[in-house]
């Protein structure tokens, strides 16, 4: 909830700005995370699925504190009062997270403790608390890694590691003794379970039972686990560095010595130790929690799923089907219609072959790609290294400030460096967020050129867990604006008009806006539906309050942080806001806009977020295709909006309702039908419908037609 009551807005357009008709980004993406925490609380949800949701629960909660905490504490202390929509204030905002977060992880101590764990069990993995069962394999396997730290005033409290967990010790002695404290780092590189007696012990549990044999001498009162969040953001000035590369690989390294903006620890509230910790990582109570569960939450959960392997704990396995068919090359295909691939319904490696194919083909000149988040051992990274190791011009701009990849990014950036790729880091001052690569090929009639578009990363690996949209052409407008869109990245050279692309910071929200605004102008026959991650830009905000007023019906299809308050009387009645949290993460980003019956569809890899307009270089690109439109549409989009068995609806108060079926109906799971698609195609002699059928009852989806080759 949010601090501020809800208003009833007068009909000027004045009204629109106040404080109220926003909801906090901050208090938003809490939101979100309560969501994921609802599906690990779901007894339907098969029950190692309800440990992966627990597991990105924890690792996003992680990112909260790191960044935006992180930013919050530095506004606070730099007394800096910058407010966004909503108006509140950097301390109202740290006070309200620390209460919601509080009431977020006692729910999640309770699923884990008393639900998870107690399932686990039954199911064969019993994790066990007592460390003296692993007293041998500690003194053995575990004494000679440990670096056992005695805190004196010759020895101040060490600078921990980033969410590394630690052992606490307290020594018994009287009040003012030298010795009081000690601090045990937990090894990143030891198992994080000891296998002991039927089961299994925390690693931090069996040091724990076990750190006399670290202190021999000293007589131990108290062990606790606890662990730190630090501030893991970037701080680079582009324009000082002679080399950017350089200068973000040194503040890489330099950003584990952030300041602490967070305690998790394992104890009492009232024992001495958490004053002990708050007072020497220079943190405030808010900043303290106290919590029953273990700690380090994720990378216990992969522990947990490492361990257990009954195969009807986990959803059913899923081979995503090969929409593009084997026999007519891709090009032929491309000159004839687009192709889109939903992903992972739909497989991703067309995406690698397209790539891997150029770096081969003989014909083929030049290769260009954007690289944001690639992760390890990519194949498409290595079909380039290939192409320039065979005399193609390959060039590929690695974004070097992708958050939380930097380090990735330097390494892939080295490597394809080495092996001749030309490699570049986009504009001073900008994020280069779009995804897109340009094939440049030889044929009878000249050079042509073939594009690939989408709204996720060249990442094979997250692409079976994503929800995401590829589109590959042959157009020649969309090949001209690609191959602008790098010139712009590699010599700052502007085109005169972009004949497809929406390009940001070059004018993507005024063409935003004045869709929108069109809509409005149609009155009631205006219609939006937009699918993304977040929407907290206030000037889209205000834009589609202004639609809704003038009956415009719009469906906003927003997994994470959304600032639009749906539902308000005289504001934005005729606004939904529904977000799914399933089994793939949600992350296509798609607009509709209905345009008097001649219906435009964008695709784009970026949000509607302030950030996302003036601070990256991202494009939206239409699909122009009436079928594959249809597909985006009638299929896509309807099943989503449809959806009442993973959907949660926003209400006017910033709080998320789940959707349930009508009466006497039963649930409908998008993703579930999503998967059902993709198996029919590829059983049946299709590869994808072209025409409507009403597969689900009151849901126009396509019939069989033309299988489409590659």
């Amino acid at each position: 909830m949010d601090a501020l009551p809800l208003l009833k807005p007068p009909a000027d357009d004045a009204a629109l700005s106040d404080p109220r008709n926003f909801i906090n980004r901050e208090l938003s993406t809490l939101a979100f995370i309560e969501r994921i925490l609802d599906e690990a609380a779901d007894v339907t949800v098969p029950l190692l699925e309800r440990v992966r949701f627990l597991s990105v629960m924890s690792a996003a909660l992680d990112e909260f504190f790191m960044i935006r905490v992180a930013g919050l504490k530095q506004q606070q202390s730099g007394h800096v009062e910058e407010t966004f929509a909503d108006a509140m204030t950097p301390a109202e905002q740290l006070a309200a997270i620390s209460q919601r977060c509080r009431a977020l992880l006692a729910r999640e101590d309770a699923v884990l403790l008393d639900d998870i764990l107690p399932a686990l069990e039954k199911a064969g993995m019993k994790l066990l608390r007592d460390g003296q069962l692993a007293a041998q394999f500690v003194e053995r396997e575990v004494v000679p890694v440990l670096t056992p730290l005695a805190l004196d005033p010759g020895h101040p409290f060490p600078h921990l590691r980033n969410k590394s967990l630690n052992l606490a010790v307290r020594f018994a002695g009287a009040a003012g003794a030298r010795l009081r404290w000690g601090v045990v780092p937990v090894p990143e590189i030891l198992p994080r379970l000891v296998a002991a007696g039927e089961g299994a012990v925390l690693l931090e549990d069996a040091i724990a039972s076990n750190v006399g044999l670290l202190f021999p001498g000293q007589p131990v009162e108290g062990c606790w686990p606890f662990r730190v969040t630090r501030n893991w953001d970037l701080s680079i000035d582009e324009e000082e560095g002679e080399d950017l590369l350089v200068t973000i690989e040194r503040e890489v390294r330099r950003r584990d010595r952030g300041s602490a903006v967070r305690l998790q620890i394992n104890a009492k509230p009232d024992e001495p130790v958490v004053a002990f910790l708050r007072d020497a990582l220079e943190l405030v109570d808010a900043d303290v929690y106290v919590q029953s569960r273990p700690l380090a939450l994720a990378e216990l959960a992969g522990s947990l799923l490492a361990r257990t392997s009954v195969k009807t704990l986990s959803d059913e396995p899923f081979t995503p089907s090969l929409a593009i068919e084997a026999g007519e090359p891709l090009y032929e295909a491309l000159k004839k219609r687009d192709v889109l691939l939903h992903h992972p319904y739909e497989s991703y490696e067309p995406v690698v072959g397209f790539i891997e194919n150029a770096a081969e083909d003989p014909a083929v000149l030049a290769i260009k790609l954007t690289l944001y988040r690639a992760g390890s051992g990519n194949p498409i990274v290595h079909a380039l290294q290939r192409a320039a190791e065979n005399g193609k011009q390959v060039t590929v701009l690695v974004e070097l400030k992708a958050r939380m990849d930097e380090e990735a990014n330097i390494r892939w950036a080295r490597e394809l460096e080495r092996s001749g790729v030309h490699v570049v880091y986009g504009l001073i001052g900008y994020k280069t967020h779009c995804k897109l690569a340009l094939v440049v090929r030889r044929e009878a009639g000249g050079l042509r050129c073939y594009v690939h578009l989408g709204t996720g990363n060249y990442n094979p690996a997250t692409a079976r867990t994503y929800s995401d949209l590829s589109l590959f052409t042959a157009s020649e407008d969309f090949a001209e604006d690609a191959g602008a869109l790098f010139n712009l990245l590699t010599g700052y050279s502007k085109p005169a008009k972009w004949k497809k692309f929406l390009v940001a910071p070059l004018g993507m929200k005024q063409a935003l806006l004045q869709l929108i605004d069109d809509e409005a102008k149609a009155g009631e026959q205006g219609r939006i539906v937009a699918k993304m991650n977040a929407l907290a830009d206030p000037d889209i905000i205000k834009a589609l309050y202004r639609a809704s007023r003038r009956g415009v019906q719009i469906d906003l299809l927003i997994r994470g942080v959304c600032c639009l308050r749906p539902g308000v009387e005289g504001l934005s009645e005729r606004i939904r806001v529904t977000a799914v949290v399933d089994r793939f993460l949600e992350h296509g980003r798609i607009w509709h806009f209905a345009a008097r019956g001649a219906s435009k569809v964008y695709l784009t890899s970026g949000d509607w977020m302030p950030r996302n307009f003036v601070r990256r270089v991202d494009i939206a690109f239409p699909i122009d295709q009436p079928e594959l439109k249809e597909r985006i549409v009638n299929e896509i989009l309807a099943l989503m909006r449809a959806d009442t068995a993973k959907a949660s609806s926003l209400q006017p108060d910033g709080t998320y309702r789940r959707l349930r079926p009508a009466a006497g109906a039963a649930p409908l799971r998008s993703q579930e039908q999503f998967i059902a698609l993709a198996r029919r195609a590829a059983f049946a002699d299709v590869s994808r419908p072209t025409s409507s059928e009403p597969l689900l009852s009151g849901l126009p989806l396509r019939k069989p037609g033309r299988k489409r080759k590659s």
